[in-house]
């Protein structure tokens, strides 16, 4: 046996590790999650999905559904912690050139599981108000 090392420097995300349980990507900016190309959150709806911001700027941006609409909140992530989106919440990611990201999510997650949802004018003005 020997160490195994994974890496991925273009681009958007990569799953580097995947194995019947769990999944580790790597998450590098892209223009879909830059604040001025963000259109639309996802969301899981069987498992959770954790981020660790390794460099750069990340801000986690959420909503909630409501009668009303969606009610959005942000978390600016730190470095080297752990923030836990649960199953269910809508969420994206807004980064800038040059961040990097550590994910870890069910690796039977995907867009067969998953919702994508894309944001109207008024909701874009809303988020980027956020960050």
């Amino acid at each position: 046996m020997t160490i195994t090392m994974y890496e991925f420097a273009q681009k958007g995300m990569q799953r580097v590790f995947e194995n019947e349980k769990w999944m580790v990507g790597i998450k590098n900016w892209k223009p879909e999650n830059d604040i001025t190309g963000i259109d639309r959150l996802e969301r899981h709806n069987e498992t959770d999905e954790l981020f660790v911001l390794v460099a750069g700027l990340c801000t986690l941006v959420y909503a909630n559904e409501t009668d009303d609409g969606f009610r959005f909140g942000a978390v600016k992530m730190e470095q080297q912690k752990v923030y836990n989106v649960p199953a269910g919440l809508w969420h994206n990611t807004i980064t800038q050139k040059d961040t990097k990201m550590i994910l870890i999510e069910d690796s039977n997650t995907s867009m067969v599981n998953s919702n994508t949802f894309y944001l109207n004018e008024e909701y874009i003005k809303t988020i980027r108000s956020l960050v």
